[in-house]
C-alpha cells in the first residue's frame, strides 16, 4: 500500500556550500530524460535573458557567496534543485497528497502541484527572483522563539513583538514579521531597523541574532511595489488550476476543483509578496488536514528540517514535546524525510 506523502517546497538560503554541484551529483549523473530536457530548457530560458545558465552555476569548481546567494541566481537554481528532486520521488510507494513550501518555495510549490505549467514556473521564478535582487530593499533577521531542545520560551514572543514596537517608534525605522518559521521569528525591515534590533537582541544558542545574506525583506510592506511591478508584467494566464491540493502562507487550502486561478495569481504576485508568511500555519493545516505518513522535504540542502519539526512539536503532533522526541522518532521510523541527506533520500527515490 502506497503510503500519503507531504511534499513541502524549499526557499531562499537553502542552496549553500555543501550543495554545490547538487544536480551533477543527484539528478545529471543518474540521467533521465524528463529532467535533462528541463535542465535544458531553464538554462536556454537564462541565456534569452543574458544570465549565466544554472548548469553552469552550479558546475562552478567552488562555491560563491556574491554569484550563488543572488536572487537572480538563487531563485530559479533552488527551482531546478528541487523540482528535479520532485520527479525522483518514487510514486509507487509515495502518493502526494498536498504540496506547500516556504517563502520563495512557494512558487515551487505550484510548479509541483502544477499550477504553474513548466514554462509558466521557469519564467515566474525566475522574473521574481531578478526583480529581487534588482530592487534588494532592506534584509531579514532570524531569532529563535524556542530553546535548544525547542520549547517554546515563555513570555519570548511578547518581548520580541514589544522590541519590535519600540524599534519602529525610532526615526526612519521599519521593522515587520516576515515569516512565522517553525521555533524561529524572521523579521524584515529595512537597514535602519534591522541594525537596532541586532543591537537589542542578546546572543542566543551560539548563532542568533542571525542575518540572512542576499536577503530583502520579504513578506513585508517594503515590497509592496515589486508586488505592484510583478502583478503587472506576470499575467495571470499564466497560472492553472493545481492537480494537487496546495496549502499557501496562511494556511489556506488551494483544491483542485475548486481553485479561482484570479484569485490565486492576486495571492501568489500580492499578499504573499508583501504580507507576513506563516510557514508554521502551513504545515500544521497540512498535517491536521492530511494526516501524511510522510513528510517529504525537497532539496537543496536540510536546512528546513528543523523549522518542520518545530512547527510539529509546537502543536504536538503525534506525541512530540521536543527535539529529543523528534531525533527518537526519527531513529525508530522517520517521520520526516528530506532529500537533501543522502540516507533520507535513498527512503524517497526509486
Amino acid at each position: 500500500m502506497k503510503q500519503k506523502a507531504l511534499v513541502i517546497c524549499p526557499g531562499r538560503g537553502t542552496y549553500n556550500k555543501e550543495e554545490l554541484g547538487y544536480l551533477q551529483r543527484f539528478h545529471v549523473a543518474e540521467g533521465g530524460s524528463d529532467k535533462a530536457e528541463f535542465f535544458a530548457r531553464l538554462d536556454s530560458y537564462r541565456e534569452r535573458q543574458n544570465q549565466v545558465p544554472i548548469s553552469e552555476l552550479d558546475g562552478r569548481k567552488s562555491f560563491s557567496m556574491r554569484e550563488h546567494t543572488r536572487g537572480d541566481n538563487a531563485s530559479p537554481l533552488i527551482h531546478a534543485c528541487a523540482y528535479a528532486d520532485f520527479l525522483s520521488i518514487d510514486r509507487e510507494r509515495f502518493d502526494v497528497v498536498a504540496v506547500t513550501g516556504n517563502s520563495m518555495g512557494w512558487y515551487i510549490a505550484l510548479a509541483v502541484a502544477q499550477a504553474l505549467k513548466e514554462p509558466a514556473a521557469i519564467e515566474v521564478i525566475n522574473t521574481m527572483g531578478t526583480l529581487m535582487q534588482e530592487g534588494l530593499i532592506g534584509g531579514q533577521l532570524i531569532y529563535p522563539l524556542v530553546d535548544e531542545d525547542w520549547r517554546l520560551i515563555p513570555g519570548r514572543r511578547d518581548a520580541l513583538l514589544e522590541l519590535m514596537a519600540s524599534v519602529n517608534r525610532q526615526t526612519e525605522a521599519e521593522l515587520y514579521i516576515s515569516i512565522e518559521l517553525g521555533g524561529m521569528l524572521v523579521f524584515g525591515g529595512n537597514e535602519v531597523a534591522l541594525a537596532r534590533l541586532q543591537e537589542q537582541l542578546p546572543p542566543e544558542q551560539g548563532r542568533f541574532p542571525l542575518r540572512l545574506h542576499n536577503h530583502a525583506a520579504f513578506h513585508t510592506p517594503l515590497l509592496e511595489a515589486i508586488s505592484d511591478h510583478a502583478q503587472r508584467i506576470l499575467g495571470r494566464d499564466l497560472f492553472s488550476a493545481p492537480l494537487l491540493p496546495l496549502v499557501d502562507g496562511r494556511g489556506y487550502i488551494w483544491h483542485p476543483y475548486s481553485t479561482d486561478i484570479a484569485r490565486l495569481h492576486r495571492y501568489t504576485l500580492g499578499h504573499q509578496v508583501y504580507l507576513p508568511y506563516d510557514f508554521s500555519k502551513a504545515v500544521e493545516v497540512s498535517v491536521k488536514e492530511f494526516a501524511p505518513d510522510r513528510i517529504i522535504i525537497l532539496g537543496p540542502g536540510n536546512t528546513l528540517g528543523g523549522a518542520v519539526a518545530q512547527a510539529l512539536i509546537n502543536i504536538n503532533w503525534q506525541g512530540l514535546a521536543c527535539k529529543a522526541d523528534f531525533i527518537d522518532r526519527q531513529k525508530q521510523d522517520p517521520y520526516v524525510l528530506a532529500m537533501g541527506m543522502e540516507e533520507q533520500r535513498s527512503k524517497v527515490c526509486g
